[in-house]
């Protein structure tokens, strides 16, 4: 399994802007082969920063997900705005257990 986590620093007048294309992005990435979690979360404490995280179950769901028809219009949605990507970093992981 892959765990991408990644981090994108957001002006303040691009975060609405961006809300349609994020959510069009998670909707179609969770539903894509290969999927198990895709998510952005709006830092609580940073209301400028956004955090991705993703789990895929092998290096080719994720490169498919890069091919996608909605990771191109994510792109061009977003290449206007003040909306940049700081970070992305990939890990291998096992299947995971319960921390309690």
């Amino acid at each position: 399994m892959l765990i991408v986590l990644a981090k994108a620093k957001v002006g303040a007048d691009a975060m609405a802007a961006a809300t349609a294309a994020i959510a069009d992005m998670v909707a179609a990435s969770n539903a894509e082969e290969g999927c198990i979690a895709y998510a952005f979360t709006q830092d609580m404490l940073d209301p400028g920063v956004i955090h991705i995280v993703e789990k895929w179950t092998d290096d080719a769901a994720l490169a498919a997900h890069f091919a996608t028809p909605h990771m191109a219009a994510f792109g061009a949605a977003i290449a206007e705005l003040d909306f940049q990507v700081i970070e992305a970093v990939k890990y291998h992981a096992d299947e995971g257990a319960p921390v309690m």
